[in-house]
């Protein structure tokens, strides 16, 4: 399908321009959202005759996005989630999840503009992108711990369940070195050098 951009559509084109789009994506999410027209003879002459106003608009949106982008933008929120040992949570954390948090946090957002690609699986430090406008993206960082300790850690860079895979091996290479292993290996080696002195003594 055809369509007249009304705002600047990331990979699409900016305002005014006529791209195609697949049926679906046209009438499900641009044409509902007024985000875009069908590329028609009579909307063409409706925006034209309306392009100056939709411009002024959204130069009006975009610097009211920028100002609103100082108070997110680089904002960091922690979310306790229960995880196996290889950090896989049981669950996700979706879109609702992170827009609850962020606005606890004082970031006046809608769910509209959290964008991310696909739920959060596994605990970690992740970078998401909010579209305060089309034109104004800022990133915010998403910490999913089993704690608020491992939260900590992680803010700091440190890879927790890399550390915790790393700690078990040594608890195990401890484990399997045990008291009196030290002793045995010495009378051992000692041994050859006994049975020689007594073969150098019968000889004599």
């Amino acid at each position: 399908m055809d369509i007249i951009l009304l705002e600047r559509i990331e990979k699409l084109g900016t305002i005014g321009d006529v791209v195609t789009v697949k049926d679906g994506y046209a009438r499900n999410f641009l044409l509902p959202n007024k985000k875009a027209l069908r590329a028609n003879d009579a909307n063409r002459k409706v925006f034209e005759a309306n392009r100056a106003k939709i411009e002024a608009d959204n130069a009006t949106r975009r610097g009211e996005a920028e100002v609103h982008s100082k108070d997110v933008e680089g904002k960091s929120v922690v979310l306790i989630r229960a995880s196996s040992n290889a950090g896989q949570l049981y669950g996700s954390v979706s879109v609702r999840d992170i827009i609850e948090a962020l606005n606890a946090d004082g970031a006046n957002l809608t769910r509209s503009m959290i964008v991310l690609e696909r739920p959060i699986k596994t605990i970690g430090v992740f970078d998401v992108k909010v579209a305060l406008h089309p034109e104004v993206i800022v990133t915010v960082k998403v910490n999913v711990a089993r704690s608020t300790d491992e939260a900590e850690q992680q803010a700091q860079g440190v890879d927790v369940i890399k550390a915790m895979f790393e700690d078990e091996a040594a608890a195990d290479a401890a484990s399997d070195f045990e008291p009196g292993n030290g002793e045995d290996l010495e009378a051992e080696a000692a041994a050859p050098a006994a049975e020689a002195e007594a073969e150098e003594g019968d000889e004599a």
